[in-house]
C-alpha cells in the first residue's frame, strides 16, 4: 500500500506492506536511521517519535496508521545545528551509547512543549517509559531541567518552547 506522510517537514511517500511498523518504514524505507528499534514491544521507548506532535512508540504503530500524519524524528528536531535540548544533552553528558537518546529527546520535547518549566518529578515521570542502560538517568534529568530553567528565564533560544527542540 502507498503511505503518504510528512517527516521532519518534508513530504514523503513510499509503498509498504500493510503490516509494516512505522519504525521499520521510517528507518528502512525512508532512511531515518535515528529511529532506533530496541524491544519491538513498546516497552523500551527507543523508537519514540512525534506523530502529529504527540509521542508514539513507532514499533507499535503501523505505517498505515500514520498515513497523512506529520512525523518528527530525532533528525527533525534541529535543522543546521543542535537545538537547545540536544545541546543540553551534550553539555550535561546525558548520553553514553546514544541508543535511547532519540526516544528521550522526543519525550522531552513533548514534555517541554506542554510544561515549559517542569519539576524534577514531572521530568522523571515523563521519561519513566524510556529505558536507558548506560546513564542512570541523572544527567538526562539534569539536561531537561536545564532547558526548563532556560525557558523560565526566557533564554532557551530557537526551539526552546515550540516542541521542536524544547
Amino acid at each position: 500500500m502507498r503511505i503518504d506522510l510528512t517527516v521532519n517537514g518534508r513530504a514523503q511517500a513510499a509503498h509498504c506492506e500493510p503490516r509494516r511498523t512505522l519504525a521499520d518504514f521510517l528507518r528502512h524505507d525512508l532512511g531515518f536511521t535515528g529511529v532506533r528499534v530496541g524491544c519491538e514491544h513498546g516497552a523500551c521507548g527507543s523508537c519514540t517519535v512525534l506523530v502529529d506532535g504527540a509521542t508514539a512508540r513507532s514499533c507499535c504503530v503501523l505505517a498505515a496508521q500514520a498515513d497523512g500524519s506529520e512525523v518528527t524524528t530525532v533528525e527533525g528536531l534541529a535543522t543546521t545545528s543542535l537545538n537547545p535540548l540536544q545541546e543540553s544533552f551534550r553539555r550535561h553528558h546525558a548520553l553514553q551509547c546514544g541508543f535511547c537518546t532519540p526516544g528521550m529527546l522526543a519525550v522531552a520535547a513533548e514534555l517541554l512543549r506542554e510544561v515549559p518549566t517542569p519539576t524534577e518529578a514531572e521530568i522523571r515521570t515523563a521519561i519513566s517509559g524510556n529505558l536507558c542502560r548506560c546513564t542512570g538517568y541523572h544527567n538526562i534529568v539534569a539536561a531537561i531541567a536545564a532547558v526548563g530553567e532556560e525557558n523560565r528565564r526566557g533564554t532557551a533560544g530557537e526551539g526552546g518552547r515550540d516542541g521542536q527542540g524544547a
